[in-house]
């Protein structure tokens, strides 16, 4: 079985930079049960960052059997919602507290830029309170129904929940996920992406510090083929939650049905942003350029299809264009740094394949285009901001997603043709609109197939604003109240007070 460090439990998270890093199951840290680790990287430099514990099925097992008991026998899911509301209070105010330690530690380890993971770590922090208020007021209700019957219905926890966290976004992923899980009153096992899990460990420490119960947060560290499969198709998991991309969610989709789990999925996405010719040009050409290069456009719903009128289009290119070429590439740590690293160098070579690809189908590269050598971090994964030009609908680059920063342009003529096009995509994750027509906005809002619209407006998500996709950007929303849902089963319970007893058949 996993050997456990000798400590009892976890009471303190302690330094928060190591040379190395434990799981966390049933509250104990503890090392593989093969005793093999993994390296994990900060990518700005290339350099090892520490060594992680690596999981076996085995480990996996004990961290499934932990979160099992203690939701079958332990207190949590008893606690009244008030006492599970102050805990995560309090894992949102040690978060606070160690808030510069967990940015130090989630840019050394995903290589963004310093700006990037204060907003994200900011928001983990958020999402916390946010929950915990959110489940205060959430229960069931009470129906009409015929004299003689009465109907209510009734919250409860779904159980243990496998939650499997990507690499782009460590903390603010694993926060989206535990935070409303364990409001919910579930237990989970956590299986971070192995290029960044260190924060998502921290986070487990935290929970535990502010009054988590063991068990009830297990963090496992490893395989994604050979844990996450073991976890989704373990048959005392009840709920799967999954973010990375639409291929490995149809693979957990599949195998998740074979013991009939719930999964929620948040997957790839394609997110066009169409800027019309009554846009506010600054606003548009400064929030288009949010859109895409934000976390070295490593996320879902980078807004990387852009659409640009074509009477506004010269004047929008000049400046969008010229503003790309002044964004700072360097060391994450220095505040006027843009754009951080490229998670690997197999993902930097990916985005780079598929510029070429675009080079070769006979599009152009306005500007970027290619790996940058950044002074002092040479042996990092560092790619320049990328525009294309003069695509087609049907180039590699603009119908997969490159996840990278790189942004595809089209010129159109009119709204119609336009929404047509901008949904001429798998995906259905993220889309903007940029235009001073208030009634354009609202029609074109509505007739985008993408389960976030951004209108005149760079950012996708707060705590309490649905997050989720359309077709095969994946379903379920996450960061909203109506997320707790997905953590809990409706009961029905329909009692008889009439005067007189029951009797259908009549004998």
């Amino acid at each position: 079985m996993a050997k456990a460090v000798k400590t009892p439990g976890i009471t303190e998270v302690g330094e928060l930079t190591r040379n190395h890093y434990s799981m966390i199951i049933n509250g104990e840290r503890v090392e593989g049960s093969n005793d093999e680790v993994f390296e994990t990287f900060n990518p700005a430099k290339g350099e090892v960052l520490a060594t992680v514990a690596k999981a076996t099925k085995e480990d996996a097992e004990k961290a499934v059997q932990a979160a099992r008991q203690s939701f079958d026998h332990g207190k949590w899911r008893k606690y009244p919602v008030g006492k599970r509301a102050r805990v995560l209070n309090n894992i949102a105010s040690i978060m606070r507290d160690r808030f510069k330690e967990l940015v130090e530690v989630e840019v050394l380890n995903s290589g963004k830029s310093v700006g990037a993971a204060q907003v994200q770590i900011n928001q983990s922090i958020e999402d916390f309170e946010f929950y915990a208020g959110a489940i205060v007021g959430h229960r069931g209700h009470v129906n009409n129904m015929p004299n003689g019957f009465f109907n209510y219905t009734h919250k409860e926890p779904a159980g243990v929940c496998a939650q499997i966290i990507p690499w782009n976004y460590p903390l603010m992923m694993a926060a989206w996920k535990i935070a409303p899980a364990i409001a919910a009153g579930c237990s989970v096992v956590v299986k971070p992406a192995s290029l960044t899990p260190v924060t998502a460990l921290l986070l487990n420490e935290i929970c535990h510090e502010a009054g988590v119960p063991e068990g009830v947060v297990n963090t496992v560290t490893g395989s994604g083929k050979v844990i996450g499969d073991y976890l989704v198709e373990h048959k005392d998991v009840n709920k799967v939650a999954f973010t990375g991309s639409t291929p490995t969610g149809k693979d957990i989709m599949a195998k998740a049905s074979g013991t009939l789990k719930r999964t929620t999925l948040e997957l790839g996405g394609k997110s066009p942003n169409i800027v019309f010719d009554d846009a506010d040009m600054e606003a548009a050409v400064a929030g288009s350029l949010f859109g895409i290069y934000f976390n070295t456009g490593q996320s879902c719903e980078a807004r990387s299809r852009m659409f640009v009128h074509e009477h506004i289009y010269e004047e929008f290119m000049e400046q969008f264009i010229a503003k790309t070429e002044k964004l700072q590439l360097g060391d994450p740590f220095d505040k006027g740094t843009h754009l951080g690293s490229i998670i690997s160098r197999d993902q930097l070579e990916v985005i780079d394949s598929y510029v070429q690809s675009a080079k070769e189908e006979g599009a152009t590269i306005a500007t970027g285009g290619k790996e940058k050598k950044v002074e002092g971090f040479e042996n990092g994964h560092w790619y320049e901001p990328t525009v294309i030009t003069n695509v087609t609908p049907d180039m590699k680059a603009v119908r997969e997603e490159i996840f990278g920063p790189v942004v595809v342009v089209e010129t159109f003529t009119d709204e119609k043709d336009v929404i047509k096009r901008a949904n001429d995509t798998e995906y259905g994750l993220g889309s903007a609109v940029w235009t001073t027509n208030q009634a354009r906005a609202t029609r074109v809002a509505h007739q985008i197939e993408a389960g976030v619209v951004m209108v005149n407006c760079p950012f996708s998500a707060f705590p309490g604003t649905p997050f989720g996709g359309y077709k095969q950007s994946g379903y379920g929303r996450e960061l909203s109240v109506e997320t707790l849902d997905l953590y809990m089963e409706d009961k029905s319970v329909l009692s008889y007070y009439g005067p007189k007893p029951l009797n259908p058949f009549g004998i």
